[in-house]
């Protein structure tokens, strides 16, 4: 397990290059990315939704609510990333997933 230092650097540094790539992506996916205290948003307007990230330090993973789910992200040395152990996606591929599966439109690309 990370430490609490080495755990919100990498957090931090995940959030903020996942917030640029949505803020690129915005204009093709027709939602808009908003950061407030930390916590990442993505909100829909059709249909519909808010997808939140939240770094969690005291379990040392990245929490995503979207899609009436849960998913948690926990850190991989060998992947030197974060990772949903279920399918082994890192946090933009999880992310453009769960974009793709609420739009029904797979042309939004996360770079």
């Amino acid at each position: 397990m990370l430490d609490e230092l080495t755990f919100r650097r990498e957090a931090d540094a995940a959030l903020e290059s996942l917030k640029k790539s949505l803020i690129a992506a915005e204009e093709e996916g027709d939602f808009e990315t908003e950061e407030q205290n930390g916590v990442l948003n993505i909100l829909f307007d059709a249909p519909p939704a808010k997808f939140v990230f939240t770094p969690n330090t005291p379990v040392r993973q990245i929490w995503i609510s979207a899609l009436a789910t849960s998913f948690k992200l926990g850190w991989s040395d060998e992947a030197q990333a974060f990772i949903l152990p279920r399918t082994r996606e890192d946090l933009k591929t999880l992310t453009q997933r769960l974009i793709q599966e609420h739009l029904g439109d797979d042309s939004v690309t996360l770079y």
